[in-house]
């Protein structure tokens, strides 16, 4: 006969288990269940609790019953965890258990959001995030904002937005890294509640800004090209020429100085020879960079 082993986790299985058994499992992804079938699973143990106290007379209306589904985000578990936190406080009061809605409401407070800072989940909302940021709508940017905080990690939201600013703004408008390190100063010196607010201000700021990835895409491209081993020589009169003797081994011989030639600019090669025609930098299209790639062009023309 054949074994058939099944195991479950709540992290990315491609993340937390090895390749080798990962290789020879089928992976199945349960979704979030639906308000209304959690409502179901609430029903059923409500049922139950009746039958193991029958002096208790247990009561919770539909609309009660749905607050407690959609405060467990499609967790059928976690639901059920609420409700009997519900039931167990009320129980000490007396014969009849009514679970109203401030009693759901106090239970989830505490727990309904909380999520494990180092798990998927995180980094799936951290993920959404920032492409809602990058995507231009606040909106969304906002609400996956409200769940990061409610998950209460005040240190990856700060991150997360400094990398955006630079990231997904970058030079079409490079003030944003400033005005987005004010906030974070202020969200952390403040800390929470209170830091929500310079949080917002940052979320919505960089959403509303126009976009630019030339800055990753240069820099990416350039260390893509190192670690390939595609650096090459640096040019002679590069190379430092304030020691003694590096006159006599050519360095920094033939370096023709910018700031001696009209508009600071002298036509030179810069790069190594195997990458003098390689372009890292690809200006994007926005007011900034139309300014740069303009003024590059002029100084070049007027050589």
């Amino acid at each position: 006969g054949s074994i058939t082993l099944i195991a479950s986790t709540t992290e990315n299985p491609y993340f937390y288990i090895y390749n080798a058994i990962l290789s020879r499992c089928t992976v199945m992804e349960f979704k979030p269940v639906l308000p209304e079938d959690i409502v179901s699973a609430l029903k059923r143990a409500q049922n139950y609790f009746e039958k193991i106290y029958p002096s208790k007379k247990i009561t919770a209306d539909d609309e009660v019953l749905m607050q407690i589904a959609c405060s467990a985000y499609g967790d059928v578990r976690k639901a059920l965890t609420i409700f009997d936190m519900c039931v167990k406080s009320k129980m000490a009061l007396g014969d009849t258990v009514e679970i109203d809605s401030d009693a759901v409401t106090s239970i989830t407070q505490k727990s309904s959001f909380a999520f494990d800072k180092d798990g998927d989940n995180h980094y799936d909302v951290l993920s959404a995030f920032q492409k809602s940021i990058r995507g231009s709508d606040p909106d969304a940017a906002i609400h996956y904002l409200a769940r990061l905080i409610e998950g209460g990690d005040l240190i990856s939201i700060c991150r997360r937005l400094l990398v955006i600013s630079s990231e997904d703004v970058g030079l079409a408008y490079p003030n944003a890294v400033t005005v987005t390190k004010s906030c974070v100063d202020s969200a952390l010196q403040l800390g929470f509640p209170e830091a929500r607010i310079p949080l917002a201000e940052a979320v919505i700021f960089l959403a509303g800004l126009p976009k630019s990835n030339s800055a990753i895409c240069a820099i990416d491209a350039a260390l893509g090209d190192i670690r390939s081993g595609n650096a090459g020589e640096i040019p002679q009169y590069l190379r430092d020429g304030h020691y003694g003797g590096a006159q006599k081994l050519g360095r920094a011989t033939g370096y023709k100085y910018p700031h001696d030639y009209p508009n600071s600019y002298v036509k030179q090669q810069y790069l190594p020879d195997n990458l003098k025609s390689k372009k890292y930098y690809v200006p994007r299209s926005n007011k900034l960079e139309d300014g740069i790639k303009s003024y590059l062009e002029k100084i070049k023309r007027e050589v």
